[in-house]
């Protein structure tokens, strides 16, 4: 295919090959750094592991602050313009900034390339809006689920190449993430169709691009409102492995970066395969809303056991459990894009980031926070999951209210 913009009217297996393959190329490139970024920190800190918590999240707050921002602006850009312009272009950008981050020589301009990247790297709710554009409702749960197979893909592969590169130098990691967001642009650009119809394309306003109004538009539909709650609840609680993860496996098991990368790439691996291999039948099973129940409850067991357990191994078998909390955040999404138009589902998109968003900005300070108490204690206890327990306890609320809120659904 060239690089026109031709409208895609039904469903075609490249054009959703490589929403796929965007999003697996997203995680993979982040997936790279999440190892090495906290102990990369910390070597311009004297290697104080505390000092490094508190700055990493400062960091991911700001990160946050930016996807906040630019999610509905690129959310709105998408409705007016198509989604194909707006996903090429937070490729490009990505790419650009992790070279930056690459050659930063001091913490300022490493938080510099942090900010630009939160600034670019806001696409995937347009990924999510070319699914909607694309998939039937009946069949948008799995092909959410398909996305949520995608990040699970990348992280398998991504913490442990990122751990074994960091091994080797902190700064590979960045220049390998850069060359596949820059690699994914060119194979975008002659590759990818546009899923918008013209037709169904909403002129571009400051009004609609605003968070805060993309947000308040949330307040207008009362059939979805509870639900982006608990996507808002479940973004909080997946805070926690950015934020925490590296730094508390090395406190609690003394694990390094290798072990940090191996040990998500099974999380991720595990996700996968319930996310990608599981999660129709899982549907066909339950249907979409005990669907949502059975991920939110998997999600709190597995958060708690995550904080209790005493030994690495011990938080590799949790894993599983883990695994199905992944096909609550589709079945979510499947709801809530059976009740908006076709020319909202940017905005809906947009403003589901911007509710991450805000749960990246919140988030970061009160995980690094919680960590670096319990981190100055000299001998590691089952209180060192600290972190983990709050982050079971934001999806088990998000599971009451999606209870509550979803009982018309089937």
């Amino acid at each position: 295919m060239n690089s026109s913009s031709d409208v895609v009217t039904s469903p075609r297996r490249a054009a959703v090959a490589f929403i796929f393959i965007t999003v697996f190329l997203d995680v993979l490139a982040f997936g790279l750094i999440i190892p090495v970024f906290p102990k990369l920190i910390a070597s311009f800190l004297d290697g104080d592991l505390g000092r490094a918590a508190l700055q990493h999240g400062k960091f991911a707050m700001w990160f946050m602050i930016m996807q906040f921002v630019f999610s509905p602006i690129q959310g709105a850009l998408s409705d007016r313009f198509g989604r194909r312009p707006v996903i090429l272009m937070s490729n490009l950008g990505l790419g650009l900034d992790f070279i930056l981050m690459a050659v930063a020589n001091t913490l300022p301009w490493l938080f510099i390339g942090r900010v630009l990247s939160g600034m670019t790297s806001a696409s995937f709710s347009t990924a999510n809006a070319y699914i909607a554009d694309v998939t039937p409702p009946d069949q948008r749960a799995k092909a959410f689920g398909m996305i949520g197979m995608a990040f699970g893909l990348g992280f398998v592969l991504s913490p442990a190449i990122g751990g074994t590169l960091g091994e080797i130098h902190p700064r590979w990691p960045f220049w390998l993430a850069a060359g596949l967001c820059l690699t994914n642009f060119c194979y975008g650009y002659f590759v990818l169709p546009e899923s918008l119809a013209k037709e169904n394309r909403t002129p571009f306003s400051w009004r609609r691009a605003n968070p805060v109004a993309s947000l308040m538009w949330l307040k207008t539909q009362p059939e979805i409102l509870a639900l982006t709650v608990v996507v808002f609840l479940m973004a909080l609680a997946h805070m926690v492995y950015p934020m925490t993860f590296a730094l508390y496996a090395d406190y609690r098991f003394e694990w390094g970066p290798k072990m940090v990368g191996y040990s998500l790439a099974i999380v991720g691996l595990a996700g996968a395969i319930v996310q990608g291999g599981l999660i129709g039948k899982i549907k066909l099973w339950l249907g979409e809303r005990r669907m949502l129940m059975f991920g939110c409850a998997m999600g709190t067991l597995a958060f708690v056991l995550y904080g209790y357990v005493p030994s690495g191994y011990w938080f590799w078998a949790v894993i599983p459990i883990s695994a199905f909390w992944g096909i609550a955040n589709p079945a979510a999404q499947a709801i809530m894009t059976r009740h908006i138009a076709p020319n909202e589902q940017g905005r809906l998109q947009g403003a589901i980031g911007s509710l991450n968003s805000v749960a990246g900005i919140i988030a970061p300070p009160i995980y690094t926070n919680i960590f670096a108490g319990v981190s100055a204690v000299a001998i590691p206890s089952w209180h060192s999951g600290a972190t983990f327990y709050l982050a079971g306890a934001f999806v088990a609320m998000g599971g009451l209210i999606a209870w509550i809120s979803t009982r018309g659904e089937r």
